[in-house]
C-alpha cells in the first residue's frame, strides 16, 4: 500500500482548512498552496508548510498544474487533495499527477474523463439501465435534425452543453418557433465557456427536485452509497441550501436511487468520494443527471447524518485501504441542513459583493457547524468564488434542524459586505420549505428583491427606538410610530422596556 505522510491541498479557503483538519487528526502533515492574494489566508497559517504558486488570478496560480506538482516535489508531499472547484475534476491534471509518481486523492483520470462529459456519462450509466430523461443520447449539431427530435420528445425541452455545468450552455425552449435561436445561443455559450459546443436535448421536467446520492468506492471493488442530499434551493442553477435526508423520499425510492448511484459508479470502476445527481419529478420518478467526480460543497450534511468523515475516507481509499464499513452498517440519524454563506447581495440578483469583513462572528452552540476560511478584518478577494462559509445545523429531526438554522443565522454577525444570510432565514421560514413542498424554482416563485426589505426595515426601526431610549432623547418620537407591521419580540414587549 502507498504511504501517505504528507498531503498537498491544491485549493484554498474553507475547503483547504476542512481537509487539513481531518489530515491532522490522522497524523498526516499538510502543505498549503497560495496565490499572492491569499498570502495571509487562514489555510496558509494552519498548514505545516506553504508554497506560493503565483499571482492572484487562478489561471496563474491555483489552475497551473505544473506549479502544484513542483510544490509537491519541493516539500516531499506524496499526495494531492484537490478539494472542489479548480482542478478537482480535470482529467488532464489527474494524469499529470499519476505520471509524476504522485497520488491524487480522487478517482482515476479515466473515470473523470467519462463522467466529465454528460453524453459519455449517460452512455456509461445506460449499461446498467439507469433511468434517463427522454431526449438524445448523442450530441446534435444539425439544427433541423435537433428541432425534429425536440418535437418528438415534446416541448418544453432543455438544450444542454455536453461539457457543461453551473447552468452555462443551458436553454429552456417552450415552443418549436424558438428552437433555432435558442440552440444557437446554447452552442455559442458552451463554446465560450468550455471550448466545446456540443449540445444535446432532454425533455424539460417542469417541477424538478435536485436529489444527489453520495457514493464511496475503493480499490478492492467495494462501492456503496451514503444516502441522499436534497439540493433544490438554487440561484442561477447553483445550489444555496442543501439538506439530508430529503423531505420527500420514501425508503423504497431511497433504496432504488442508492442502487442506481452505486451502479453508475461501478460503470467506471469509481474510487474515492463522488456524487451521482438525479432529477426527481412531481410523480417522484427519478432520472440520472450527471456524476461529480469529487467531494461536494454540501458533503457536511452527509457526514452529520451518517457519522462518517468523508475526507478521512478519501485519504484511506487513496492509500489503498478498503472501506471499513458495509452498506448494512450505514444508517440515517437525525437531519442536517447547510446554507452556503456567500458574499452576495440577494436584493440585487445575488450579485457578488467584495470588501472588508468589518465584523465577523460565527454562531456557536449545540448542533451548529461552521466551515469557513475567513476572520474579522480580512478582505473578500475579487478573484475567486464569493463563498465565505458553509453554515450547517443538525437536529434530531428536520424541524429542529430548521429551528437551529434560524437561530444560527441570527447569531452570525457579518458587516462590511452583503451576504446570503438573510436569504437563508427567508428560506427556513417560508411555508413551502418548511412543508417540503418546493422544487428548483423556489427562488423564482417566492423570492424577489423586496422579500428581505420588510424585515430589514423592522430591524432598522427597532435599532432607532433602542437608540432613542439609550440616549434619553424624548423629542425623538420614534417609539410612537405605527409598529403594527413589526412582528418582533421587541415590539411585543416594548411597553415593558
Amino acid at each position: 500500500m502507498p504511504q501517505i505522510s504528507k498531503i498537498l491541498i491544491a485549493n484554498r479557503g474553507e475547503i483547504a482548512l476542512r481537509i487539513m483538519r481531518s489530515a491532522k487528526e490522522m497524523g498526516i502533515k499538510t502543505v498549503a498552496i497560495f496565490s499572492e492574494a491569499d498570502r495571509d489566508a487562514l489555510h496558509v497559517r494552519y498548514a505545516d508548510e506553504a508554497v506560493c504558486v503565483g499571482p492572484p488570478p487562478s489561471n496563474q496560480s491555483y489552475l497551473v498544474g505544473e506549479k502544484i506538482i513542483s510544490a509537491c516535489k519541493e516539500t516531499g508531499a506524496e499526495a494531492i487533495h484537490p478539494g472542489y472547484g479548480f482542478l478537482s475534476e480535470n482529467a488532464v491534471f489527474a494524469k499529470m499527477v499519476a505520471d509524476a509518481g504522485l497520488i491524487l486523492i480522487g478517482p482515476s483520470p479515466e473515470a473523470m474523463e467519462t463522467m466529465g462529459n454528460k453524453l459519455s456519462a449517460k452512455a456509461a450509466a445506460l449499461k446498467y439501465n439507469i433511468p434517463m430523461v427522454p431526449g438524445t443520447e448523442e450530441a446534435i449539431q444539425d439544427v433541423n435534425e435537433a428541432k425534429q427530435r425536440a418535437i418528438e420528445v415534446g416541448f418544453p425541452i432543455l438544450i444542454k452543453a455536453a461539457a457543461g455545468g453551473g447552468g452555462k450552455g443551458m436553454r429552456i425552449v417552450e415552443q418549436a418557433a424558438d428552437f433555432e435561436e435558442q440552440m444557437q445561443l446554447a452552442v455559442s455559450e458552451a463554446t465560450s465557456a468550455f471550448g466545446d459546443g456540443a449540445v444535446f436535448i432532454e425533455r424539460y421536467v417542469t417541477s424538478p427536485r435536485h436529489i444527489e446520492i453520495q457514493v464511496l468506492g475503493d480499490t478492492h471493488g467495494n462501492i456503496m452509497h451514503l444516502f441522499e442530499r436534497e439540493c433544490s434551493v438554487q440561484r442561477r442553477h447553483q445550489k444555496v441550501v442543501e439538506e439530508a435526508p430529503s423531505a420527500v423520499l420514501t425508503e423504497e425510492i431511497r433504496q432504488k436511487m442508492g442502487k442506481c448511484a452505486v451502479d453508475v459508479a461501478r460503470s467506471v470502476n469509481y474510487t474515492g468520494a463522488g456524487t451521482v445527481e438525479f432529477i426527481l419529478d412531481e410523480n417522484l420518478d427519478f432520472f440520472f443527471l450527471e456524476m461529480n467526480t469529487r467531494l461536494q460543497v454540501e458533503h457536511p450534511v452527509t457526514e452529520l447524518i451518517t457519522g462518517i468523515d468523508l475526507v478521512k475516507e478519501q485519504i484511506k481509499i487513496a492509500a489503498g485501504e478498503p472501506i471499513g464499513f458495509s452498506q448494512a452498517d450505514l444508517k440515517i440519524s437525525g437531519h442536517a441542513i447547510e446554507l452556503r454563506v456567500y458574499a452576495e447581495d440577494p436584493n440585487n440578483n445575488f450579485l457578488p459583493d467584495i470588501g472588508r469583513l468589518q465584523t465577523y462572528k460565527t454562531p456557536k452552540g449545540n448542533g451548529v457547524r461552521v466551515d469557513d476560511g475567513f476572520e474579522q478584518g480580512m478582505e473578500i478577494p475579487i478573484y475567486y468564488d464569493p463563498m465565505i462559509a458553509k453554515l450547517i445545523t443538525f437536529g434530531k429531526d428536520r424541524e429542529e434542524a430548521i429551528q437551529r438554522m434560524v437561530r444560527a443565522i441570527e447569531e452570525y454577525e457579518i458587516t462590511g459586505i452583503e451576504t446570503t444570510l438573510g436569504f437563508g432565514k427567508f428560506v427556513m421560514q417560508h411555508e413551502a420549505f418548511k412543508t417540503g413542498r418546493f422544487d428548483t424554482h423556489f427562488v423564482g416563485k417566492y423570492f424577489n428583491a423586496g422579500s428581505l426589505k420588510a424585515e430589514n426595515d423592522d430591524e432598522a426601526l427597532i435599532a432607532a427606538v433602542i437608540a432613542s431610549k439609550l440616549f434619553q432623547k424624548p423629542e425623538i418620537d420614534v417609539a410612537q410610530k405605527d409598529l403594527s407591521g413589526v412582528t418582533s419580540n421587541w415590539r411585543k414587549n416594548r411597553m415593558n422596556y
